[in-house]
């Protein structure tokens, strides 16, 4: 089997690196297309990759089509690959907001997946959801979901809608955790803290209560309670972000990612 990944930026790479160390493929087998000089050259140094600058070179010899390209070069991608395409490939687009009748129409396949990763995948953490089409058989999905896996977890979801909405959760979600501890680490800088200080307590802070909640069963909320006692400093900090609204506009914030992914899939 062979997998095609057209686009060598940070997602493009990422999961060819994941998908290269998986046991369904041997490392020569990820076949990778940029059309920049500077990423050609490269990948031309990555022994277990094959480099391509050529549809014309590489789409006829893949299994597997996984486009990692921004959505406005869709269309022209898509026109691009349909001549060379056969009917057996299979397509994973984690093209935000183009959905799978647009690529059915302008590639002529049928077999498509359509994915949301997000951030973390580059250090293996990272959260992919996807839905496929029913062309896509039983084993076909597990083929596609043991390569989403080599770079963190996949979760299937039932339709295109789920897809959008993990958009606004796990696909733009890393950025509000960003904004929440930038957020700290600025108070921490104001009430005196160096920038390395601030940088340690913040970190350490996310990562330990990340962790304890993988480890128990108990909800966010439950987590608080045991934290917030009352007329004590926590429960100073959880009322003052109830005052001033912050769950709403967190959960608005989560929205307009999620309504943005159905406005770009309008536009494809």
């Amino acid at each position: 089997m062979k997998v095609l990944v057209i686009g060598a930026g940070n997602m493009g790479l990422t999961y060819a690196e994941g998908m290269s160390k998986s046991k369904l493929l041997k490392r020569k087998n990820i076949m990778v297309l940029d059309k920049s000089e500077e990423k050609l050259e490269a990948l031309n140094n990555i022994s277990h990759f094959d480099a391509f600058s050529d549809l014309n070179d590489c789409v006829p010899e893949a299994d597997i089509i996984f486009i990692a390209v921004k959505p406005y070069h869709a269309e022209a991608l898509f026109k691009a690959i349909k001549p060379l395409a056969n009917a057996q490939q299979i397509v994973i687009s984690i093209m935000a907001g183009v959905t799978i009748d647009s690529i059915k129409e302008h590639t002529g396949l049928q077999k498509i997946v359509r994915a949301m990763p997000n951030l973390p995948a580059k250090i293996g953490k990272g959260l992919t959801s996807y839905v496929i089409s029913p062309e896509v058989s039983r084993i076909e999905m597990l083929t596609v979901e043991n390569l989403l896996d080599t770079t963190g977890k996949s979760l299937q979801v039932s339709d295109e809608m789920r897809i959008d909405a993990s958009t606004g959760i796990s696909g733009s979600g890393p950025a509000y955790v960003f904004y929440f501890m930038q957020s700290m680490m600025e108070a921490a800088m104001q009430m005196g803290f160096s920038k390395n200080e601030s940088t340690v307590l913040v970190s350490q802070t996310f990562s330990g209560a990340v962790e304890l909640f993988k480890q128990s069963n108990l909800s966010p909320n439950s987590w608080m309670e045991r934290v917030a006692s009352k007329g004590g400093t926590t429960r100073a900090a959880l009322d003052s972000m109830e005052d001033n609204n912050v769950n709403e506009l967190i959960k608005e914030a989560a929205f307009a990612a999620f309504n943005r992914a159905v406005e770009l899939g309008k536009e494809h």
